[in-house]
This record gives C-alpha cells, structure tokens and sequence, in this order.
C-alpha cells in the first residue's frame, strides 16, 4: 500500500518522527517545491491512479464481441478503445447478458443512441 506522507517529516521531529498524527498529508504548495513540480527522485503526490484494486479482481478489457466470452462474474470490464458501432454491438450484447462495464453506462448510452438514429 503507497503511504502518502507530508514533505519533510522525516526531517523534523515536531512533524513526524516520533508524531504519527502529524505525518498525514498536506499537499506542497511552495513555488520552488521539487515534490510539487513532480522532479525524479522525490515522492509522490496524491493524485488519480494510486486506487487500489480489490482482493480477487482482475481487469477484463473488451474491444469486440468475443471478448464479452471472457468476462466472468466479479470482474472489472472495461470498454476498450472501439468506434461508435463496434461499441453499439458490445453494448447491446452485454446488456442481455448482464455485464457492467466501468467506464460506460449501457442504458444511457443505447437510449441515446436510439434517440440519434431516430433522427
């Protein structure tokens, strides 16, 4: 697990050493901050990406229909990068067979997509 830890707590005993409480996260905020300004070396900030993945999930990506075969119950499915009627094909597949996808809303995406055709 990434523990986030405020700059310089190691260094300053009034701020981390001995004072588990004080060695929580504040964001860098100075203008010549390296650990702000994101420079090798340094820690790193609290920001999107460092979520961590539940015990006993994999990741299933999905570029066609066949894919949709390998996803199983308990797993994260992501669409993968697809244009817009390949993913028409997935979404309505994947809508009758119970799968959620991550990034996507089925329902809302097929009901606007019968309100464009329609149109």
């Amino acid at each position: 697990m990434m523990q986030f830890r405020r700059r310089g707590w190691y260094k300053h005993k009034r701020i981390g050493k001995s004072k588990r409480r004080m060695v929580g996260w504040r964001k860098p905020k100075g203008r010549d901050n390296k650990m702000r300004e994101n420079r090798k070396g340094k820690p790193p900030i609290v920001s999107i990406g460092y979520k961590k993945r539940k015990q006993g999930q994999r990741i299933v990506k999905i570029y066609n229909t066949k894919d949709l075969e390998n996803a199983k119950k308990g797993d994260v499915v992501v669409l993968g990068r697809v244009g817009k009627k390949n993913k028409l094909e997935i979404a309505k597949r994947a809508g009758s067979m119970g799968i959620v996808f991550q990034n996507i809303n089925i329902k809302k995406f097929l009901k606007t997509e019968g309100k464009n055709e329609s149109k």
